[in-house]
């Protein structure tokens, strides 16, 4: 990315790489925002494909997969690469035509993928299944080497939670577990919520200590459950229970 800003004078190229820096730092946790960046970097410097591509990745966070796949198509005629072909056909999907990340699934440009884009397409091509109603179909498209390996590599958790949960889905459940499990013990940046799918599966609910709704719940309730034979009726004697005041709440900052 330095060397294609190398192409613009530097205080242009120094705009662009500020706007490009926060379109990364904002991406995962505020892409409206990372968005709003990327649009100052596309104004400064459409004509350089590391924009167009960072200009993509912030219109598909917010689910502007048209303009999204306007952006990768355009980084594509100016690199020649081909490992955006997996997140072009995504955003197929994204627009409602399944069909056609399948028919990308199927063009030459795939065996060009090394083998990270390799996994991703096979992660697309099952979400486009599952999205045309052929659940046991994506269950098979799954099932690789990738699949099968025991060593951690970036793409084994999305993978193995994406298996866990087309299993879910055609009714396996025993089987879905334990690939949820998989999927978590893979997990190391916590890219999915594989602990949760467990829980889910389990049958146990947490409760937010910092949710100042369940706090007062829990307060009006305590009450009625605190009562017991021992315990005088409050109403028999004239009297309200006590109850603990309401205050603000707010949750702690994130940081």
């Amino acid at each position: 990315m330095r060397q294609e800003l190398m192409s613009l004078p530097k205080t242009l190229a120094d705009d662009v790489a500020r706007n490009l820096v926060m379109v990364a730092k904002l991406l995962d946790d505020e892409p409206e925002q990372a968005y709003a960046y990327s649009r100052v970097a596309l104004r400064l410097a459409s004509r350089v494909a590391a924009v167009r591509e960072a200009a993509g990745f912030a219109s598909y966070a917010t689910g502007k997969y048209a303009e999204a796949l306007a952006e990768f198509r355009a980084a594509r005629r100016m690199t020649g690469s081909v490992e955006l072909w997996p997140v072009m056909a995504d955003c197929e999907r994204g627009m409602g035509r399944p069909e056609r990340a399948l028919a990308m699934a199927g063009e030459p440009e795939v065996q060009k993928l090394d083998r990270a884009g390799q996994v991703e397409m096979r992660l697309v091509v099952a979400g486009a299944r599952r999205d045309m109603g052929q659940a046991e179909a994506a269950v098979v498209t799954l099932q690789s080497s990738e699949l099968a390996s025991t060593s951690v590599q970036p793409w084994t958790a999305r993978l193995r939670y994406a298996y866990a949960d087309a299993l879910l889905a055609v009714g396996r459940e025993d089987e879905a577990r334990e690939w949820f499990a998989k999927a978590l013990e893979a997990d190391q940046g916590g890219t999915t919520d594989a602990s949760d799918r467990l829980a889910e599966l389990d049958g146990v609910e947490f409760t937010d200590a910092f949710d100042p709704e369940a706090a007062d719940e829990g307060a009006e309730e305590a009450p009625a459950q605190q009562g017991g034979a021992d315990q005088p009726d409050q109403s028999e004697q004239g009297g309200q229970p006590d109850r603990p005041e309401r205050g603000d709440q707010s949750p702690p900052d994130e940081d």
